[in-house]
This record gives C-alpha cells, structure tokens and sequence, in this order.
C-alpha cells in the first residue's frame, strides 16, 4: 500500500463576506504569511501527498499562481483552477483535474492553516481501511434542538456528537461517482461525506485536533495568533 498516490484538492474559492474586508480571507496575512500559503505548506511538508490541486476564483488564478505557489516555491501544485458557484461544484472541477492515477483524495478548505501532519497521515491511513473518512473532534458543549419557535425540543446525548472539520478523505474511485450521482440528482450537500453516504458508504470519524479551526470571521484571526505562538507553526512555514 505504500505506493498509493495520494492527493489533496484545496478549496479556496470563497468570497470571505463574513470576514468583512476586501481582501478574501484565504489571502489575509496572519504574521506575514497568507492564510492559503499556511494551509498549503501543511500538504507540502507532508511526505504521504503526491499532489496538490488548489481551487480558487476565476480572477484569482494568476495572484494564486505568483503569491503562493511561486513565491513559496510549492512544488507539489500541480494545478490551480476556476471553482463553481457553489463549494460542491468546486470539488468536482478539482476531482476532474486530479491525476489520473490519484488512489486517494482528501479535500480540505483553504482556510483551515493548522491542520497536523500527524492527522493527515492518520486520515490517510483510516481512509486506506474504511475507504470514506471524516476528520473531526467531539463536541464539547451541550447541544439543544430546537423548534421553529426556539423552543428546545431535545438534547441529544452529546457522546455521540461530532464536529466535521476537513480534511475529508476518500478512495477516488469512491468520491468521484458520489459526484457524479449528486449532480445527476440535482443535488447538493452540506459536505462531501454526505455525498458518499447517499451511495450507501459508511463514513469512519478520524479524530483531529481542535487547533485545526476554520478562519471565517475577525475573531479567528485573534485565535490563529495564539495557535502559531503555541504551536511554533512558523517553523514549518519558512
């Protein structure tokens, strides 16, 4: 199994109106580094990833190309293409421009910059046993159900509750005909594990680490500053 070809595909075509600045925040600099270079050094310096395809906007194609691929010498992207209107659409352009023989593909958002190595190994490894992976960490508050009034109409047993980050990771052959199957059907996902699970795959939780926050809104700016100085990530990055 050590030859298997593993690649990411690297969505980071969103607008970041939640971010409320002009820059999109995949391109905002936390410490001199951009979001997307912090997230994509993260597949770079991983031994386990072949390739790397990121997805981005059409008019940010050649920025992508020139700030981050070039300018910290990222040799494992392959590809930087135009997303869709929506995220699913994205992926599915970036598993049409995967290598021919990618074996295993993981799917993460550009602005998740402190993903471990240890865990993309790990979700690798999960994915080469169960095929279909989610990278995740148990909830740690209770959560309540409520009716359309907000009014709670249960409180699920909070053991059993998981919170989906990405990577999410799957065989290729697995994810693409899930693709397919959904854009036949007109449908949309709120993720790509939901999109294997409607063709009957059973999708094993990889636990991550709580570090690995999606960056969408200021405050997450003040709690990435506090991971790169806990962590030390720039180490890595340089």
């Amino acid at each position: 199994m050590s030859n298997l070809k593993c690649s990411v595909i690297i969505v980071s075509a969103g607008s970041g109106k939640r971010m409320g600045g002009k820059v999109p925040k995949q391109y905002i600099k936390i410490k001199e580094i951009p979001v997307l270079a912090r997230t994509v050094s993260c597949f770079q310096n991983c031994e386990k990833i072949d390739e790397i395809v990121i997805v981005t906007g059409k008019n940010e194609i050649e920025f992508c190309e020139k700030e981050i691929k070039n300018k910290y010498n990222f040799n494992k992207v392959k590809k930087i293409i135009v997303g869709g209107k929506e995220r699913q659409e994205s992926v599915f352009n970036g598993l049409k421009a995967l290598d021919n023989n990618t074996d295993i593909v993981l799917i993460h958002d550009g602005v998740r910059p402190f993903i471990k190595e240890n865990d993309i190994k790990k979700i690798i490894d999960d994915t080469i046993k169960y095929d279909c992976c989610v990278l995740g960490v148990k909830v740690k508050d209770t959560v309540k159900i409520c009716n359309e009034n907000n009014y709670i109409s249960s409180t699920p047993d909070r053991n059993s509750l998981w919170i989906a980050q990405t990577p999410q990771s799957f065989k290729y052959d697995l994810i693409m005909r899930a693709h397919k199957k959904a854009v036949s059907d007109g449908y949309t996902g709120t993720d790509d594990s939901v999109l294997t699970e409607r063709i009957g795959c059973k999708v094993k939780i990889t636990e991550g680490s709580y570090d690995n926050i999606k960056i969408t809104t200021q405050e997450d700016l003040y709690f990435s500053k506090a991971i790169i100085e806990k962590n030390h990530v720039d180490k890595n990055t340089d």
